[in-house]
C-alpha cells in the first residue's frame, strides 16, 4: 500500500509529547498511530462516535450503550468463542465503554499478536452477526446493569438533573437510557440493526494504535482489513437546545435511607480548542471545588458538614453542563451547603482570581496530564477521549495552549457568562420524609 497521506507531528514542548502517524482512508477512517518506547506492548482503541446522543429517535435510547454488549456477539468468521479464545491466547485486557459521545472499544496484547487482533476488529465492526435471541439476551443484561445502578441514589439524581436542564437535545437522556425503552429493546431487533448499519460505519470510526509498533507497518495491516468497509450516508439531526430561560429545580426523595445529596448544575458551552471558554471552566472548577479549595477545606475539613465534594465538567460535543456535587451529612445543613456553592461561583463573578494561584493551577493541570501518560495504554485511553471530539491529537495541545493563556480575566468572563441563574438546574435529594 501506498503511505500517501502519512503524516507526522511532534514536539517536544507540546502537552501532547509524542511523535503520531495520522491516515484517512479514502472511506472515511482514520488511523491515528503513537509509536512509543514502551517495549512489546500494544494498545489499540477503536472509537466510534456514536453515544447516547445519537439516539434520535422517541423510545430508542440506551442503543449506543447496548452495542458495547452486542458488538461481542461475534460473526461468522469468528463466533464468540473463537474471539475470545484469540484474546486469551494473547493474554489480551479488552473492555468497552459507552459515553454520551462516543463508544470505545479497546485491548492491550502484546505486539506480536496485533495483525490478528486488527483481522479480528475489522471483521466485527464490519460483519457483526446476531439474531434476535441473542438481542434479548444482551438487552436482559442491560436491565441487570440498569436495575443494578438504580440502587443507588446518584443515578436517579443524574437521570434527573438531565431530564429538567434539557428539554430537546438527546443530552435529556443518560447513556444508561430510559427504563421503559430498555424495557422494550428486546422487541426492537430490526431497529438493531438499523443502528449498527447506521453508525459502525468508517466515517465515524478513529483507530488508535499505541505502542511498539512502526507506523507504516500498522497503515499496511489496517489498509488490509479495513480499507473496503463502505461509507455510510446517514446523518442524525441533534436536536438543537433552546436557550435556558430560568432556574429550575427537583426536589426527590429516596425510599430508603441515605445521606442527602445537593446538585448544582449550570448550563456550558460546547467542548472548543479555538477559544478560551473550555480552558477557562476547567481551570474554574478546580480553583472552586477541588481538595485544594477553600470550599473543600471548609465544607469537608473544617465544618465536616460534607463528607464529598466534587465538580463534573466534562468536554461534550454539544454543550452540556457544568455541576457541583455535595453529599451533606444532614439534611438541616442542606440550605447552608448549597448558599456556599452558590456563592463560591459568585465569588468568580465578582473577584479576580490571584495570579500566583491561577498560574500553579495551570501547571498542575498540565503536569497532571503529563504524568497520567506513563504507559501505552494510557496513552491511547487520554487520546481516545479528545479524538472522540475533534479526531485528532493536536486537539490536546491546542487545549492546553489555550490553557496557558487563561487569564484572571478570562475566568471571570466565564463565570458572568455561564455560571448564572438563568442556566441554572439544582437537583436535592433527601431520604423520605426528610428536609
Amino acid at each position: 500500500m501506498a503511505l500517501a497521506g502519512l503524516t507526522r507531528a511532534a514536539e517536544p514542548q507540546k502537552a501532547f509529547p509524542f511523535a503520531y502517524d495520522l491516515h484517512d482512508f479514502p472511506n472515511g477512517l482514520r488511523l491515528i498511530t503513537v509509536p512509543t518506547d514502551f517495549p512489546n506492548v500494544v494498545a489499540l482503541y477503536i472509537v466510534v462516535q456514536a453515544g447516547s446522543r445519537n439516539e434520535v429517535e422517541a423510545g430508542k435510547s440506551g442503543f449506543a450503550h447496548l452495542f458495547e454488549h452486542m458488538m461481542f456477539r461475534g460473526t461468522k468468521a469468528y463466533p464468540p468463542a473463537r474471539w475470545e479464545a484469540v484474546m486469551k491466547e494473547a493474554g489480551a485486557a479488552t473492555n468497552a465503554y459507552t459515553s454520551d459521545d462516543h463508544t470505545a472499544y479497546h485491548a492491550t496484547f502484546s505486539k506480536e499478536d496485533l495483525p490478528l487482533i486488527l483481522e479480528m476488529e475489522a471483521d466485527r465492526l464490519q460483519n457483526l452477526e446476531y439474531a434476535p435471541d441473542a438481542l434479548k439476551t444482551e438487552s436482559l443484561a442491560v436491565l441487570g446493569e440498569y436495575n443494578k445502578s438504580s440502587a443507588d441514589p446518584e443515578l436517579k439524581i443524574h437521570e434527573t438533573l438531565r431530564e429538567t436542564a434539557f428539554e430537546r437535545h438527546t443530552y435529556r437522556h443518560t447513556t444508561l437510557g430510559y427504563l421503559a425503552d430498555i424495557e422494550n429493546m428486546p422487541n426492537q431487533y430490526a431497529y438493531s440493526r438499523q443502528f449498527f448499519d447506521r453508525y459502525y460505519r468508517p466515517e465515524y470510526t478513529t483507530i488508535l494504535v499505541v505502542g511498539d509498533v512502526v507506523a507504516a507497518d500498522v497503515l499496511r495491516q489496517v489498509g488490509k482489513h479495513w480499507s473496503g468497509w463502505k461509507r455510510g450516508s446517514f446523518r442524525p439531526e441533534i436536536p438543537a437546545e433552546p436557550a435556558p430561560t430560568g432556574a429550575r429545580r427537583r426536589q426527590l426523595e429516596w425510599p430508603s435511607p441515605t445521606l442527602p445529596w445537593v446538585w448544582v448544575a449550570h448550563r456550558t458551552p460546547a467542548y472548543t480548542d479555538t477559544a478560551r471558554d473550555s480552558a477557562a471552566l476547567d481551570i474554574l472548577s478546580f480553583l472552586g471545588f477541588s481538595e485544594s479549595s477553600p470550599l473543600y477545606k471548609k465544607l469537608v475539613l473544617e465544618d465536616q458538614t460534607v463528607d464529598l465534594l466534587a465538580v463534573d465538567a466534562p468536554d461534550h460535543v454539544d454543550p452540556y453542563l457544568f455541576t457541583v456535587t455535595a453529599r451533606v451529612k444532614e439534611p438541616k445543613d442542606m440550605a447552608a451547603v448549597e448558599e456556599q456553592i452558590l456563592s463560591t461561583l459568585k465569588g468568580f463573578h465578582d473577584t479576580p482570581v490571584a495570579a500566583d494561584r491561577l498560574e500553579a493551577v495551570k501547571r498542575h493541570l498540565r503536569y497532571s496530564f503529563a504524568l497520567g501518560l506513563d504507559n501505552s495504554e494510557a496513552i491511547a485511553e487520554a487520546l481516545a477521549r479528545y479524538v472522540a471530539l475533534r479526531r485528532t491529537p493536536e486537539t490536546i495541545n491546542r487545549i492546553y495552549e489555550l490553557y496557558s493563556q487563561v487569564t484572571a480575566e478570562d475566568v471571570r468572563d466565564v463565570a458572568r457568562r455561564f455560571l448564572v441563574e438563568t442556566g441554572r438546574t439544582i437537583v436535592t435529594l433527601t431520604a423520605g420524609g426528610a428536609r
